[in-house]
């Protein structure tokens, strides 16, 4: 049986996603500037994220709930190892045993938060860091029936502060052309939602709406590039930048040590 690819696992294949592609490209960019030894992802969906950081790595680990396809190009250059599982817990990753550890918009998707923290702090080594990406509710559209929850900048700071006491916390912002087609899909979202007339999508269960929300999510994103195509195509992951967080942060970025 096929996996269901639902609109959460951004493909660099389809022009449509190029905006959210390029925006979760600059958290790899970023981490490939710190990065080394042995890496362990947590959630590598497409497998873009190890393209771009298992050359620089001693050892890479991706974990992920589906299958994530490798090159046997990028196998052969590298010392990859895939562990298909849900999280928390990591399993098979030993106590202390990792330098860095990159999870990209994955965290709203965890039921324990917490304890998804905390298993990370475990199986880091002393000195090791964690870096992490999730939305800025602030800054979403509409509800999204994917995410367990979304953290605005307080919140973000109050969970990543149960599991570590030395982090930062910086947000991941667009530029002028990024903040355009931001204004433009926020006009495209409203006019859906304008149906939404008891907004039904914040008290209805989330596995009720969420075929739904990838179907009106992809028809959205395909209109806005049929509309759009100048700015989708020409986004690129350097208009998106990196600076301390507040509530108009599109991303938050997180970098703690163990």
């Amino acid at each position: 049986m096929g996996i269901l690819q639902t609109a959460e696992r951004s493909s660099h294949l389809d022009p449509s996603e190029n905006v959210m592609y390029q925006r979760h490209l600059i958290a790899y960019k970023e981490a490939a500037k710190i990065v080394s030894g042995t890496v362990l992802e947590v959630g590598s969906g497409e497998g873009y994220g190890i393209m771009e950081l298992a050359p620089i790595t001693e050892k890479y680990i991706a974990v992920d709930k589906y299958d994530t396809h490798i090159s046997d190009e990028l196998k052969g250059e590298n010392d990859i190892t895939f562990i298909q599982t849900e999280v928390p817990p990591l399993k098979g990753i030993d106590d202390d045993s990792v330098d860095f550890v990159v999870t990209f918009q994955v965290i709203e998707h965890i039921q324990n938060d917490e304890l998804f923290l905390k298993e990370i702090k475990r199986v880091l080594k002393p000195g090791g860091k964690l870096i992490m990406t999730t939305p800025n509710i602030k800054m979403s559209l509409t509800r999204n029936p994917w995410h367990i929850r979304e953290y605005n900048p307080e919140q973000m700071g109050n969970i990543v502060k149960s599991a570590f006491e030395n982090f930062e916390l910086k947000g991941i912002f667009g530029n002028e052309k990024v903040m355009d087609y931001y204004q433009k899909n926020k006009e495209s979202v409203a006019k859906i939602t304008r149906w939404d007339i008891f907004n039904m999508q914040y008290w209805m269960p989330r596995w009720l709406l969420q075929i739904p929300y990838d179907i009106l999510n992809r028809f959205n994103r395909h209109s806005l590039q049929d509309n759009n195509g100048e700015i989708v195509n020409t986004i690129e992951y350097t208009d998106y930048k990196i600076e301390e967080s507040n509530n108009e942060c599109l991303d938050h970025f997180v970098v703690a040590t163990k």
